[in-house]
């Protein structure tokens, strides 16, 4: 179990994701870290800590690398693909130092090995704040030969603009940031449309057939595939 806290100086209100299957651990790091500023949103397994980071805001994530599910190392590796840059603290008991180099070039950002210290923790986040503070806001999606602007708005393929409507910007915005993982019919109707209900239209599936004859209109190919039964997947391609 990790060591008690020394008092240290609280930080700016701070949304942090705990991916931890240990639930005493966890909650021994959210009760120390509440008073600092720190607001906790705990998962136990790699699957829903990747549906969480995909479609939510943090301002870091903290990560066991032993998960059920998905492994920390996986679950980083796909978040990168598909765009997402925050922050992330490994805090586990891979102490090795090729666990630590793997960690780090899978995309880790500071790995903190258990037992730990709260106020050294603590002291990460800060450092990792402050970082994330100075660091370039993300503009662009990229995957192979398909660049979408986010400001611009624009989207294009082999340097080659694609016109695309609003909402289907919106579709392959969210279609990317979840980049090598299946997304529902019902995810899609959530986040691009704002629906939280069925409404028993084919709304999403005559934007995606637009969607995929406007990326490919040479018969080159496709980045969406459909998965029968449970949506549609980005594939990243290299």
């Amino acid at each position: 179990m990790a060591a008690r806290v020394a008092r240290a100086g609280c930080i700016a209100p701070m949304k942090v994701l705990l991916v931890e299957d240990d639930r005493e651990t966890a909650s021994y790091i959210a009760e120390g870290l509440r008073p600092h500023g720190v607001i906790v949103e705990h998962v136990e397994d790699g699957m829903a800590a990747l549906a969480r980071a995909l479609v939510h805001h943090h301002e870091a994530i903290i990560l066991d690398r032993l998960l059920p599910g998905l492994d920390g190392l996986s679950l980083l590796k796909r978040l990168r693909s598909a765009g997402v840059q925050t922050p992330v603290l490994y805090l586990t008991a891979m102490d090795g130092l090729d666990d630590r180099v793997e960690g780090l070039e899978a995309g880790g950002d500071d790995y903190l090995v258990k037992p730990f210290f709260l106020v050294e923790l603590l002291a990460r986040l800060k450092a990792l704040a402050r970082r994330s503070a100075t660091a370039p806001v993300q503009t662009r999606l990229r995957a192979a030969d398909l660049e979408l602007d986010l400001i611009g708005r624009t989207a294009k393929r082999a340097g080659s603009e694609i016109a695309l409507l609003p909402q289907e910007f919106r579709l392959l915005e969210y279609l990317m940031r979840n980049a090598g993982s299946v997304v529902t019919r019902s995810m899609l109707l959530e986040h691009v449309w704002d629906i939280h209900f069925d409404p028993q239209t084919s709304v999403v599936e005559s934007h995606m057939s637009r969607l995929r004859a406007k990326l490919c209109p040479g018969g080159q190919t496709e980045y969406i595939r459909t998965v029968r039964g449970s949506g549609y997947l980005f594939v990243v391609r290299t």
